[in-house]
């Protein structure tokens, strides 16, 4: 079968598969066609934040992280292996991890890794038993263009923005202060840049005047909300990032004794803590203003840019119209496609990594279903994942944008619970119950579990 697309879905899916037996072609245009954001030709590089999101189990993005555990994804474990500390959150050296997703696909043996770009997908699925798509938000112009005459609908495209990366020996460690958020002010995973009010209120005007890339100002349905770029936010207020990105609450100032006015947080890019990311600092400014003005923030005065932020076009589909639960493309048989079609990852309209990671092996275990004439065992809506292809693949969901697994779209409880913590952690026990009874189903009829088990069934290609 054919995957096209090495990111975070496409190789999660071809892992799973090749893992089941499935022969896969994992098709990637990089390095023969470059995109605006990636650095490398490696599997599932990361190129906005390096953050996987939060660990905590009364989470939604803690709940999408058991599902990855109980399912077996090879690319959550990988992660796990090239964690870097983040406070709560599970966030990567992303060289290492990409590093690592590469030798795994690599080193499979029913994994052939084909480097050209797909422009067609009639041409890529012709003589396959299935095909996955997963381009990601960067697909090129010519597959892009072939989606859209397939679908009739055409494909939607924001901006989407990528903090900038800052080397830890050129920041001024006497003005800045580790600690996460809410805990004790004498440690923590996170670098801190405290602001005065002065000092906020001059780099929030000199933001606000900063040369953009895009000399336009953006319209709300351009950016999708979770990386508007931190210009855009000060342009809706002068204190909108202090109340979001800039937020100072759960912070102290060891200087002073007191929370900051607004505060920066820096969280490390790698193991070694050479790099740091400003986290929320997504950003459309041109280069040199990126150095003249976050050089305003206390601590930064002298950075050295590993890298500056940058901002592309995401691509998607509009997933309530084209896709099923299952993330089959519906309108590929019309379009004469024989073999089944599924789409993953962030082009098949949902938003964050582990979602997308999710996504691949959700499309994986509909593919091993699909070709093994096993019935289909319903993803159920209370687990957090579940919950997000509920919402992705409802028609009545109107102006569809990508969306994060979250609270907001999950059903209610039963009992209503009004305290929040009380209600997350309710939401979590009832997934945890249904993600097990949907680990049993799939066991039960044979999908799950599958590393190590046995030897490789006879390939399909």
């Amino acid at each position: 079968m054919i995957i096209l697309g090495a990111g975070l879905a496409g190789s999660e899916a071809a892992l799973q598969l090749a893992d089941r037996g499935i022969a896969v072609r994992l098709v990637e245009m990089r390095p023969c066609v470059p995109t605006p954001v990636h650095a490398t030709d490696g599997c599932a590089e990361l190129v906005c934040s390096n953050s996987l999101k939060s660990m905590k189990p009364d989470s939604a993005a803690g709940m999408l992280k058991r599902e990855l555990d109980v399912l077996g994804s090879r690319l959550y474990a990988l992660a796990q292996r090239t964690a870097v500390p983040a406070g709560g959150a599970l966030a990567v050296d992303r060289t290492a991890f990409s590093c690592a997703v590469t030798e795994a696909v690599q080193s499979h043996p029913l994994i052939e890794l084909e480097r050209r770009e797909a422009r067609s997908l009639s041409e890529e699925a012709r003589g396959a038993a299935a095909l996955v798509v997963a381009t990601g938000p960067l697909t090129s112009d010519a597959l892009a263009d072939d989606l859209a005459r397939l679908t009739g609908e055409g494909h939607l495209a924001f901006y989407d923005a990528a903090a900038p990366i800052v080397m830890a020996d050129s920041l001024d460690a006497s003005k800045l202060f580790r600690q996460s958020r809410y805990e004790d002010a004498a440690g923590g995973d996170y670098l801190n840049a405290p602001f005065e009010k002065a000092e906020y209120d001059a780099f929030i005007d000199e933001l606000v005047g900063a040369e953009r890339v895009i000399m336009r100002d953006f319209e709300s349905k351009d950016l999708f909300q979770a990386c508007q770029p931190i210009e855009e936010i000060a342009r809706k207020g002068h204190d909108a990032p202090r109340f979001g990105t800039l937020k100072p609450v759960g912070l102290t100032d060891p200087r002073t004794g007191r929370r900051p006015w607004a505060a920066l947080q820096l969280r490390a890019e790698d193991a070694s803590g050479q790099s740091y990311n400003l986290v929320g600092l997504q950003t459309n400014l041109t280069f040199p203003e990126q150095r003249r003005v976050f050089r305003m923030i206390p601590g930064l005065e002298q950075a050295e840019f590993a890298r500056y932020g940058v901002m592309h076009r995401n691509t998607f589909l509009d997933a309530p119209r084209l896709l099923d639960a299952d993330l089959r493309l519906a309108r590929a048989a019309a379009a004469g496609i024989s073999c089944p079609v599924h789409v993953a990852g962030q082009l098949a309209g949902t938003e964050g990594y582990c979602e997308a990671i999710r996504s691949g092996l959700h499309a994986a275990l509909a593919v091993v279903a699909e070709l093994s004439g096993t019935p289909a065992v319903p993803l159920p809506r209370a687990t957090a994942f579940g919950a997000l292809m509920a919402y992705a693949s409802d028609p009545a969901t109107a102006d569809y944008q990508p969306m994060h697994v979250n609270f907001g779209i999950m059903e209610p409880l039963a009992q209503p619970v009004r305290n929040k913590r009380d209600r997350y952690a309710a939401y979590a026990r009832r997934g945890a119950a249904a993600l097990d009874a949907y680990a049993d189903a799939l066991a039960a009829v044979g999908l799950l579990p599958s590393h190590g088990e046995g030897e490789p069934s006879e390939a399909a290609r």
